[in-house]
């Protein structure tokens, strides 16, 4: 491709935004995403040339190039949530329960929830202020302290085993999208909407991985199993960007909204192939795709599993920026989510064996 080739973009309109509020309304927690699979299968298959479900429950995608020797290219976005899981019946509609991947217990209470395949309407009870006792007020609410409550009537149409999420609605409102588990609902999107665009210049392996809050587990056998010449993940992270307390510049932030897809340089599990970095940036910069660049520091995506597979595959990770990650609900921009769409699509679309020829 020349610098005087008009590039191609995919846009997101009506029907990718109905397909995510889908996705986002889904119950999928970590160990059960039948539901979300479901999605993904009936949105894919009449696009892929080669499409399966390994034993873990991810599903794997191959779509092949329009060349002699293309790249090999693998992208991952997972397709769980955090959430819950009833471990035992108290009687009268109230459960014991887990959480499943990294949820902080003091906002738990009071929370609407759905539970099981059919998403049964409960809530986390807890002793209400007003009756707590000298001590009680101010201090976290143990786990085991919590309730799932599903009341009477339903307490036959769910068991221990099954999972639970947050019961709160996708919206759009303005620039905004608002809805829980798309952490990373909004990199299933994406990868479905690249198969749609496929470009012909690499073999695109579209990996919907399991398990990802609880370990990257799903990630790990897809990696192995494709053995791509590089990777990379699709995923969401925080935007710590909200105003400091008092009044002063916040300098700790990762990421911010409106600022564009979050390429990222290290997190807790990767350090990421710097020439993955400098092709995603570089291609931003010839394209006017707006990007920044995640501060390093903790957290992790599909790609600390996959970069360690085999002999090593140079991997690269690239997030939607939302607020308010691993709660009841996420807040993200419509743009920071099209321009991840669209950095992606222009960064494979570019790619050249030559991209690897050098060592990293």
């Amino acid at each position: 491709m020349t610098e005087s080739t008009p590039l191609s973009l995919p846009e997101i309109g009506v029907e990718q935004i109905a397909l995510l509020e889908r996705l986002s309304n889904a119950v999928a927690v970590s160990g059960d995403e039948s539901e979300v699979r479901a999605i993904v299968l009936d949105a894919v298959k009449p696009l892929a040339d080669e499409c399966s479900v390994d034993a873990l429950g991810n599903v794997l995608v191959t779509k092949r190039a329009q060349v002699e020797n293309p790249l090999r290219v693998m992208l991952a976005a997972h397709m769980d949530e955090i959430g819950f899981m009833l471990v035992q019946d108290d009687d009268n509609g109230l459960y014991q329960f887990q959480v499943v991947g990294g949820i902080d217990t003091r906002q738990l209470p009071g929370k609407p929830v759905w539970v099981g395949r059919k998403h049964i309407p409960g809530v986390i009870g807890a002793k209400p202020i007003h009756l707590q006792e000298a001590g009680e007020s101010g201090r976290t609410i143990p786990l085991d302290a919590l309730r799932i409550d599903v009341g009477p009537g339903n307490g036959g149409k769910v068991k221990p085993g099954d999972r639970a999420t947050f019961a709160t609605s996708f919206q759009q409102i303005g620039p905004s999208l608002i809805g829980k588990a798309l952490d990373d609902r909004l990199g299933v999107a994406t990868l479905i909407e690249l198969l749609k665009h496929a470009p012909g210049n690499v073999e695109l392996l579209l990996a919907f991985t399991v398990q990802e809050e609880v370990g990257l587990r799903g990630a790990r056998v897809a990696g192995y199993a494709f053995n791509p010449d590089l990777a990379i993940a699709v995923d969401s992270t925080p935007a710590m960007d909200m105003p400091m307390w008092d009044g002063s510049e916040n300098n700790r932030y990762n990421t911010r909204l409106d600022a564009g897809p979050a390429i990222y340089i290290a997190d807790s599990s990767t350090l990421a192939d710097p020439r993955l970095v400098r092709h995603l940036a570089g291609t931003g910069d010839r394209f006017g795709i707006p990007y920044q660049f995640r501060q390093p520091g903790g957290g992790g995506t599909d790609a600390g599993a996959i970069h360690t597979r085999r002999a090593g595959i140079p991997s690269v990770s690239v997030s939607v920026p939302g607020r308010y990650a691993h709660t009841a609900v996420l807040v993200t921009r419509f743009n920071d989510w099209k321009n991840t769409l669209q950095l992606l699509h222009a960064a494979i679309q570019t790619m050249t064996p030559a991209l690897l020829s050098e060592l990293r």
